[in-house]
Parts: C-alpha cells; structure tokens; sequence
C-alpha cells in the first residue's frame, strides 16, 4: 500500500469523531519510527519489532505505509510493502492505532487511503496475515474486501509450529483483483466477501 507526501499528492484531513478531533493521514517519515513502535509495543497485541526496525521502515517502505496524525503527534500507522515476486500485490505487515483513538475508524481510514493509492500504482491485490483469534483485524480486513465488491480468500501461511515462540498460527487474508480507484463496483458483488 502506497503512502501520499503532503505537498506530493497531498495529504487530506479526515475528521475521526467524538474526542478524536481531526486526525490527518500522510506519509511517515523517518523521525515517526519512535512514535510506530510506541503504538505497537502498547497496544499489547502486535507483534513488537525492534525500534531500528521501525526507523528502517520509515525510511524505506514510506512509499508503501502511512502515519495518522492528530495535534498530538503520530495515533496511527499501516506499513506494508510490495512483495519482491509478486509485484501487483502490497502486503500489509501492521495497522496499529493509540489506545485513545480506536474505535473511531482511524484503521478503516488509513487502510482504505493505502488501497486508494495503492490501486493507482497498479496494486491489484492486498495480503496480510491474521491470526485467528483477532477478530478486529478479520472484520477490517472484511470490510474493505466487502466495500470495494473484491474477494476474500483465507488460507494457512503460517502455522504455529513455524514459530519458535508460542506465537499462534498465522492465516493468510488475500483480497482481489481489486478494481483501479474510481471503477464501478457491480452490485452483484457488493458484500460478496465474509
């Protein structure tokens, strides 16, 4: 999923509601890496990676990944990347939103800007992984397969044994051909996904 620079395609204010005040959704830059691990490490579900990591993917996969920000800095990011053999299709690798922020679309938003851009540069599909306890995800992920009238296809990538954790059993969310921006969904296929 592509990200927009302010000032390159512009970024677009989105209103998030209640408390949540105006919540702007740009590309990342480099100094933001701090603000992404702060997000993931305290959202107690992600997986954490290094803060170097983080600095790394601001730096490298900025085209691919966006930050949302309030008047309090950075409340939400998505990163992904185009996968190497796969060129049409962007890989989600995190959506996460400060604990103050979510449940006001913050990660509906961010996710449906990145397939916007991202279908512009000639993404035709969308992947991320999911483990099967994380119904947020799922639903979100759902959504935007529903919304944009693509299909969802669910299947093992990962499982558990894989990990040399107790992390659980990653499944594989790929959605599309996903139609270019501004294409005509027909509506034999609105809410054909789960």
């Amino acid at each position: 999923m592509t990200g927009e620079k302010p000032g390159d395609r512009g970024a677009r204010p989105d209103d998030a509601s209640g408390s949540a005040g105006r919540v702007e959704i740009d590309t990342p830059a480099v100094a933001d890496g701090p603000e992404l691990y702060r997000i993931t490490r305290d959202s107690g579900v992600l997986d954490v990676n290094s803060p170097y990591a983080y600095l790394l993917w601001c730096r490298d996969f900025a085209s691919t990944s966006l930050v949302a920000r309030s008047h309090d800095g950075v409340v939400g990011f998505v990163t992904g990347y185009v996968r190497p053999d796969a060129v049409d299709t962007l890989v989600v690798w995190q959506i996460g939103v400060d604990a103050a922020l979510r449940g006001h679309g913050v990660a509906g938003r961010l996710l449906e800007r990145l397939f916007g851009t991202a279908s512009r540069d000639g993404i035709r599909y969308l992947e991320t992984t999911i483990t099967a306890d994380n119904s947020a995800s799922i639903n979100l992920f759902a959504a935007l397969a529903r919304d944009h009238g693509a299909p969802l296809e669910v299947s093992e990538l990962f499982p558990s044994e894989l990990f040399p954790d107790s992390h659980v059993g990653e499944d594989l969310y790929r959605i599309g051909p996903l139609a270019p921006e501004g294409a005509t969904v027909p509506d034999a296929l609105v809410g054909s996904a789960p």
